[in-house]
């Protein structure tokens, strides 16, 4: 379940809610009772490292001497 930041547009009070997809937006604040509003948060992960790609579908160029020694067995 992903969780949503909200910012309460009354008191300024910050809080975050974990919440399911098809939930409805949270509409009052859990501090003063006045109007929220749902904020655009960043991502909670990072990609780091070589990664899937790189290691499982990047175009992997051989070079000549490998391609001659397995032409030759």
């Amino acid at each position: 379940m992903p969780i949503y930041e909200y910012r309460c547009l009354e008191c300024n009070h910050k809080f975050d809610m974990l919440q399911k997809f098809d939930d409805e937006p949270v509409k009052i604040c859990p501090k003063c009772g006045g109007t929220v509003k749902k904020l655009i948060s960043s991502a909670a992960f990072h990609l780091k490292g070589t990664g899937w790609y790189a290691t499982d579908f990047a175009d992997k160029k051989t070079s000549s001497s490998e391609t001659k020694a397995s032409s030759e067995a």
